[in-house]
């Protein structure tokens, strides 16, 4: 049973609603280094460039998939769990970083993310199938403590600023992606044809930024508070579960696109680099669709429309980049941006318009970001799998029509002006 709005709203600004903390109510609050122009800039700014981090790792294997399949003796089904497995990790790690954060402080786990996610993407790149998979999970467990805790800092330490660091944030995410997809095949021809080099260059921007991180992790002291909050009722709740399978389904479309597009390009004709153009371009499209769907969507009485819209939009795109001709390719990839983009931003606007409190929010986007990345983890395993049995990607058609249905459906329901039936209850002591 859900609740109507009628003509109460959420108590906190919508710009807010791309920097909920999947778990803000137990993650500590380090007390920030500086309150300076300076400082801050410095702070925004790296925060910026981790959030740059937190994509090659998908899209630039991805380009190379046909390379390291080639390679290294990958078979069709290990070419699919690749492209799986930093997905799953997604899901399954996300919830310890409240703990990590609890346990070292937000700033210094975001320093070993950031080391670690050095060494597992250098990992990928030793010729060796065992520590490809190695590299490929340690990097997607860090980028999934990352895509937790780094939300929680940009909304603690700029909330003043947060809609202008919402677009920085969103245009570094997609930035990131873009730039494996684009450049690592360049990369690879600039190397001599090194495959392991260009995938294990794409460790030197985070050790980078890791050693900019540094100085600000050791001005941080860092002071664990724990809240006297926690939500009842939500893993019950129908409208919650709607949410979260909105989240996952059309996060499943986006790490087709991740994994497999490059791949389905090139298998269509197109050389590497062009393929890795138009990927790069489609997913820098993202950005600016993340900034506008959102401003959209709340001006109606509800979401409905917008949501389903959008998935109608992201699958029709999907299925001319499968089979509309190449000279139209360019028009169907800005389509996928325009749909992919506004998919993530319309889901993410839903967890904060579908709570009653910030606190339910935060859980709300925690259950939505563990469950619907591990549902995500579905979609480039099965597009691997389709590929392998049927020796073309044509009927991945089908899984792509499957999952924006799901989507749709799941979105139609979840832009209902309703509320979730959890509740936020002071704790005892």
């Amino acid at each position: 049973m859900t609740t109507p709005l009628h003509d109460t709203t959420p108590d906190y600004d919508l710009a807010d609603q791309q920097l909920i903390d999947a778990e803000a109510d137990s993650t500590p609050q380090p007390v920030p280094p500086s309150t300076s122009p300076a400082g801050r800039l410095v702070l925004g700014a790296s925060l910026v460039l981790i959030a740059f981090n937190l994509r090659p790792v998908f899209s630039s294997a991805s380009a190379l998939l046909p390379e390291i399949r080639s390679e290294l003796g990958l078979s069709t089904l290990g070419a699919s769990l690749l492209t799986t497995l930093p997905v799953v990790c997604l899901g399954a790690f996300s919830p310890f970083a409240p703990r990590l954060a609890q346990r070292f402080g937000s700033e210094r786990t975001l320093l070993g993310v950031l080391f670690l996610l050095a060494l597992g993407t250098a990992l990928r790149g030793t010729s060796s199938v065992l520590l490809l998979f190695l590299g490929t999970a340690i990097a997607g467990a860090c980028i999934a403590v990352g895509n937790v805790l780094l939300p929680g800092l940009v909304k603690r330490d700029f909330a003043d600023r947060a809609a202008l660091m919402t677009g920085f944030y969103t245009m570094a995410l997609c930035a990131g992606a873009a730039s494996a997809a684009g450049l690592t095949l360049p990369l690879e021809r600039a190397l001599g044809g090194s495959m392991a080099g260009a995938l294990s260059a794409w460790a030197l921007p985070a050790l980078i930024v890791g050693l900019i991180w540094l100085p600000q992790v050791l001005s941080t002291t860092s002071q664990v508070r724990r809240s006297g909050f926690s939500v009842v009722g939500l893993w019950r709740d129908r409208l919650a579960w709607q949410v979260t399978l909105f989240m996952g389904l059309q996060s499943a479309l986006a790490y087709c696109v991740f994994g497999w597009l490059v791949p389905i390009l090139r298998e269509r004709g197109l050389d590497g680099v062009t393929a890795g153009a138009i990927v790069s371009a489609s997913v820098m499209i993202q950005a600016a669709s993340c900034l506008v769907a959102p401003q959209i969507a709340v001006r109606g009485k509800d979401q409905r429309v917008i949501n389903a819209s959008l998935c109608v939009i992201a699958v029709v795109a999907l299925l001319g980049l499968l089979f509309a001709p190449l000279s139209t390719v360019w028009i169907w990839a800005i389509l996928q941006g325009i749909g992919q983009g506004g998919l993530i931003a319309v889901a993410m606007t839903a967890i904060v318009l579908r709570s009653r409190d910030a606190h339910v929010a935060a859980h709300l986007s925690g259950m939505a970001q563990c469950v619907g990345y591990l549902l995500a983890a579905i979609g480039p395993l099965v597009v691997g799998l389709i590929r392998g049995w049927t020796g073309s990607f044509a009927w991945c058609a089908v899984l792509f029509v499957v999952l924006g249905a799901g989507a749709a459906i799941n979105g139609w329901s979840a832009g209902r002006a309703r509320y979730v039936e959890a509740r936020t209850i002071e704790k005892a002591g």
